[in-house]
């Protein structure tokens, strides 16, 4: 059965340097984050979320995230489809819950469960 995919939500950049990553995208934007903690920098852009990830491995590149309505389902449908556990599905706070996958090709592929979304 194929996944329903929601739409894009988010996509995180995981980034070495939290502050001066920070700095950069608040002048590239012209904006300051909305979420700003040692752990996670959230920027709502145009309905999205850019977020900056300093524990995550900027080898990964940019992680694009897909709404879904059950993030776990996903990431098993995808494993059901040879995909890989890149990040479990997990709660991150204040309901959402996220996990991301590499596809079979190698490709991180994320899903997002957002009860905050208003798209």
């Amino acid at each position: 059965m194929p996944l329903p995919l929601l739409g894009l939500r988010t996509v995180i950049y995981p980034v070495s340097d939290l502050a001066a990553a920070t700095a950069w995208w608040t002048s590239l934007l012209g904006f300051g984050p909305y979420f700003d903690e040692p752990f996670y920098v959230g920027f709502e852009v145009a309905g999205y979320e850019l977020g900056l990830l300093p524990d995550g491995d900027p080898t990964d590149g940019a992680m694009t995230y897909w709404g879904v309505d059950d993030c776990q389902a996903a990431v098993e449908a995808a494993l059901g489809l040879g995909a890989t556990v890149h990040t479990p599905a997990s709660e991150v706070g204040e309901g959402i819950v996220t996990g991301t996958v590499r596809s079979p090709d190698g490709s991180i592929v994320g899903f997002i469960h957002n009860p905050h979304f208003r798209g």
